[in-house]
């Protein structure tokens, strides 16, 4: 049966996000995680939906596409998917056709899972490697240690507080109370904790999400920060270091987080926290024609 690309919608997003759930295990691909999309979350429920493709045959979604940016696809596959031919050059179709609305004319990026056919197909299309990434991964069969700091869940009287730091944490980031709080009202927060380290004279100093995608599946870092006025005591080690422990929690197998490999600081702070760097991968872009 043919492939068909669709909407989710409002109403079908919880659905989408169980399936991204369903895709994410040990020793597969880095991929768009359940918790991608609680963190586009914080845009609303609808502007979510409206950045969400999924592809599916005879009802059956085998790859989600989330528009991190109106330039920016990232695609996730089902695992048996993923060398899947008719479904790969479906998706390079849509992605190539501004008409059909995923992605505009102009330079444009998709970041697809490394050894996915769509890459090859993508390259015989004339697109070439972009910006390099950097996954980590931490193994969470092992007790993780206590981070050294007092660490603490976040609820909503605290969302300004965790706000701030993360605007601190971040140049032109704009995340404010208000977008917490959307970020918490979407499905994937079911599944998520925010935590904030604080320093011996009570100050939040560094936050991080945590998102898990079930008993057994990894669990994803996305964001993680430390206020710009409290860099270089360690709170971005002590802060991973207590994601993971509260990832482990949650019943996740191992963390996960990615980054720009550009990124060398921060690269470094998830070493120290017991995240073992894996290979590279790429993303893709089209140039302007």
């Amino acid at each position: 049966m043919a492939i068909e690309m669709s909407r989710p919608g409002v109403d079908g997003l919880g659905d989408t996000v169980r399936v991204l759930a369903q895709w994410q295990h040990d020793g597969g691909l880095v991929q768009v995680h359940p918790g991608d999309v609680g963190w586009f979350w914080r845009f609303g429920a609808e502007r979510t939906a409206e950045a969400t493709r999924t592809w599916s045959r005879a009802g059956e979604v085998l790859a989600v596409g989330l528009l991190d940016g109106a330039d920016l696809l990232r695609l996730a596959f089902a695992p048996e998917a993923l060398q899947d031919e008719e479904l790969a050059q479906q998706v390079v179709d849509d992605v190539s056709a501004p008409e059909r609305s995923v992605l505009p004319e102009g330079k444009v990026y998709v970041e697809a899972p490394m050894g996915a056919l769509v890459q090859d197909l993508l390259f015989k299309d004339g697109w070439e490697s972009g910006e390099p990434w950097t996954p980590l991964r931490r193994d969470l069969g092992a007790p993780v240690p206590d981070p050294g700091v007092h660490v603490e869940v976040i609820g909503p009287e605290q969302a300004q507080e965790w706000a701030s730091v993360l605007r601190a944490s971040f140049d032109g980031s704009t995340f404010t109370g208000e977008r917490w709080h959307a970020m918490a009202a979407g499905a994937p927060y079911a599944d998520a904790r925010c935590l904030a380290a604080r320093n011996e004279q009570g100050e939040a100093v560094a936050v991080v999400t945590v998102w898990s995608a079930g008993e057994g599946k990894l669990g994803l870092i996305e964001p993680m920060g430390v206020h710009r006025a409290h860099r270089g005591h360690g709170y971005g080690r002590a802060i991973t270091v207590a994601a993971a422990r509260a990832l482990q929690e949650l019943g996740s197998s191992s963390v996960v987080v990615c980054c720009p490999s550009s990124n060398v600081a921060a690269v470094a702070t998830y070493r120290s926290a017991g995240l073992e760097q894996l290979p590279e991968r790429r993303d893709l872009y089209r140039n302007a024609s």
